[in-house]
């Protein structure tokens, strides 16, 4: 299904992906790659670059839990600032004949009568539906081979002490549940009636397979947790037989600083990435549709 156009090696560190001015007007869209593959022999990991070339109509884009408010500060303000760069990724995308499917975990109600809600409802039952579909993937066979890169038992929010308390008050004061505040997806990000809104893995196996829909990008947060795990997230959609991109500058993690490795929270989130293109699947950029340069966090003082 896939033709490679070129391919790169490289063996000292990260590589930079070619520029795309747009995306073909063809019916076809191009998306360079990147994946890592283990040296024989203890050598290093290798760096691979690639090209996939995917019909859009036999595409869809998964939009993971890009919701109004998040119970950390720092995350909230993290998807604030993403998510106008994320907009123009779906618009492109969606002009091009690609499915956008909005996954707001837990905050469908809003959308209930929608016609994009109605859509995912709606998809016929698919003869081939995975016996684990509807539930949390927390890994796959090939991550065995890997260490997990960062510890995150503590939640991963990296909001200073003073600052999340002053946060959970002003939920409260909003009459939003500090600990899950999400009442929503957030409004920045365009929805419309031609895309599906579902946080159902039997639903949206359901309408991918309506539409012979084989690839699948996804965007969202946070990586190390729904992005990966959630029932149409990058575990489930690889475990049972989509080809998947994660779109890895358009996606944020729960890293806490003060937890192990004790790296920044971007470099936290670049270790999730790595973990992600040695044992789970590719990944590419929003450049691939967009143009110009990858999306960076302003505070993210390593990019310039």
């Amino acid at each position: 299904m896939h033709r490679r156009d070129f391919l790169t090696v490289t063996t000292l560190g990260l590589v930079s992906l070619p520029t795309v001015s747009a995306a073909p007007p063809t019916g076809t869209l191009s998306f360079p790659t990147r994946r890592r593959v283990a040296g024989a022999g203890g050598a290093p990991w290798t760096v691979v670059e690639d090209t996939v070339r995917w019909a859009s109509h036999e595409t869809s884009l998964v939009v993971c839990d890009m919701w109004d408010l998040h119970h950390c500060k720092n995350a909230t303000d993290r998807v604030g600032e993403l998510a106008p760069r994320m907009n123009e990724f779906i618009k492109h995308a969606r002009a091009a004949g690609v499915l956008i499917i909005h996954a707001p975990s837990s905050c469908l109600a809003p959308y209930e009568n929608t016609a994009a809600r109605k859509r995912a409802k709606e998809a016929p039952q698919a003869a081939n539906l995975p016996k684990d579909i509807a539930r949390w993937c927390d890994r796959i066979p090939s991550e065995e081979a890997g260490k997990y890169p960062i510890d995150q038992s503590d939640g991963g929010c990296d909001t200073e002490e003073e600052p999340q308390k002053r946060w959970a008050a002003h939920l409260k004061s909003m009459g939003r549940n500090p600990a899950a505040p999400w009442l929503r997806q957030i409004d920045i990000i365009e929805m419309k009636d031609e895309d599906a809104v579902s946080d159902d893995g039997v639903e949206i196996w359901n309408l991918m397979e309506s539409r012979k829909i084989r690839n699948v990008l996804i965007v969202g947060v946070h990586t190390n947790m729904c992005v990966l795990g959630r029932p149409f997230g990058l575990r489930q959609m690889v475990k049972n037989g989509r080809n998947v991109l994660l779109v890895r500058d358009m996606t944020d993690t729960m890293y806490n600083p003060r937890s192990w490795p004790h790296v920044d929270h971007f470099t936290g989130t670049d270790l999730i990435v790595e973990h992600i293109e040695k044992f789970v699947c590719a990944t590419t950029t929003s450049v691939s549709l967009l143009g110009g340069r990858e999306f960076g966090f302003r505070g993210d003082s390593r990019k310039g």
